[in-house]
């Protein structure tokens, strides 16, 4: 077996964070899936990247510019066949694993994240436009999203609850998605087809917590105030996933959670995204080895899957030493670190950064639509 494939026996399934034309239609994302990739994800910046990127798109841009639509109803032209198409290559996956895995991710626009009426209505429009049991809408875990997403999975949509950083935020999207599937049991609906994964992004809360303890560093007028800085930096991103999961272990069991998985629900499992190594300082497969577990998702760029097929570790690491973990987010609150201010500062980031790579995208196709028509 694959190292890949490996995961799938420690219960760790693999997705692909990236999408794009040719590697559908060349077969490289069936190479992938035979390989042990279970799943695809996207997002604005992925799309950005693929559409600017390829020459592969340039004749649709053509036709659909021809009929004279504007930039988002093009990018929709272009993105969603491409979705559709990557979902029928992974329909095998889906049918095989009985809906846990197989799935493409397609995100609401990122303009949406703080509008709850919105996000419902578009998330909606998409899944059906998709027309795929294996899509996934992805809903920013913002207040207002985590309302849209119990309104979602109420209506039987499969969501990825994208751009979760904190413990806090986190427990509310589980409790959402429970009361979703609550709702569906209430009006006789079923609930074994549904499935949700919730997106907790890794890499991005080290490079903002090492920054401030660099800060620290260089201000400290001690050595030992510098080496205490020191010892708890790269430590705050898999501590703050290994809490997330025993808390996602809390949440999904017991009576309210056993009622519904009687009636065939599956859990929302913890995806595990932003992956890749910032820190070159870092292992190169960091937020990989240390986050192996029992009903999770790894969502990994290119580079980082290659990496990890190479030299990474296979062995249950997400709850081997749930002490540690917390002792690390005590670490650092008691040198002053407020993980929940981190949080909100990477969600209001994250936003920003999908939205400023979908309006760049969206500018640069309207830029050519204007040039062909």
């Amino acid at each position: 077996m694959s190292r890949l494939q490996e995961l799938n026996t420690q219960g760790q399934s693999v997705w692909l964070d990236y999408i794009e034309r040719d590697m559908i239609q060349n077969g490289d994302l069936q190479a992938l899936v035979d390989r042990g990739v279970r799943g695809v994800t996207s997002n604005p910046a992925i799309f950005q990247q693929a559409i600017l990127g390829s020459a592969a798109y340039d004749a649709d841009i053509q036709r659909l510019a021809d009929t004279g639509v504007d930039a988002n109803a093009i990018f929709e032209g272009l993105a969603i066949p491409d979705i559709q198409a990557a979902a029928d290559v992974l329909r095998p996956i889906y049918d095989i694993s009985n809906g846990v895995d197989g799935y493409v991710s397609l995100e609401v626009a990122p303009d949406l994240a703080y509008d709850e009426a919105k996000t419902v209505s578009e998330a909606k429009r998409l899944f059906a436009a998709v027309d795929r049991p294996n899509v996934m809408i992805k809903v920013p875990a913002t207040v207002a999203g985590v309302a849209a997403m119990e309104k979602l999975i109420a209506a039987g949509l499969n969501i990825n609850v994208t751009l979760i950083f904190g413990l806090e935020r986190y427990a509310a999207v589980k409790e959402a998605y429970i009361r979703g599937l609550e709702k569906r049991v209430a009006a006789g609906q079923p609930v074994d087809r549904i499935a949700s994964v919730a997106s907790f992004f890794i890499s991005r809360v080290d490079s903002n917590v090492d920054a401030q303890l660099q800060k620290l560093v260089d201000q400290a007028e001690s050595d030992g105030d510098k080496e205490c800085y020191v010892s708890v930096m790269g430590k705050a991103a898999v501590a703050n996933a290994q809490v997330a999961y025993q808390q996602f272990g809390h949440k999904f069991a017991g009576p309210r959670w056993g009622a519904l998985e009687h009636k065939g629900a599956m859990v929302q499992r913890p995806l595990w995204a932003s992956t890749s190594t910032k820190n070159p300082a870092y292992p190169d497969v960091l937020y990989v080895d240390t986050l192996i577990g029992p009903n999770t998702v790894n969502t990994m760029p290119m580079d980082t899957l290659e990496a990890f097929e190479d030299h990474g570790t296979l062995a249950r690491t997400i709850d081997a030493d749930i002490a540690a973990a917390n002792a690390a987010l005590a670490g650092l609150a008691a040198v002053g670190i407020d993980m929940g201010q981190v949080a909100d500062e990477l969600e209001a980031e994250g936003v920003k950064k999908f939205a400023d790579a979908f309006d760049k995208l969206l500018a640069a196709i309207e830029t050519q639509r204007k040039e062909l028509a």
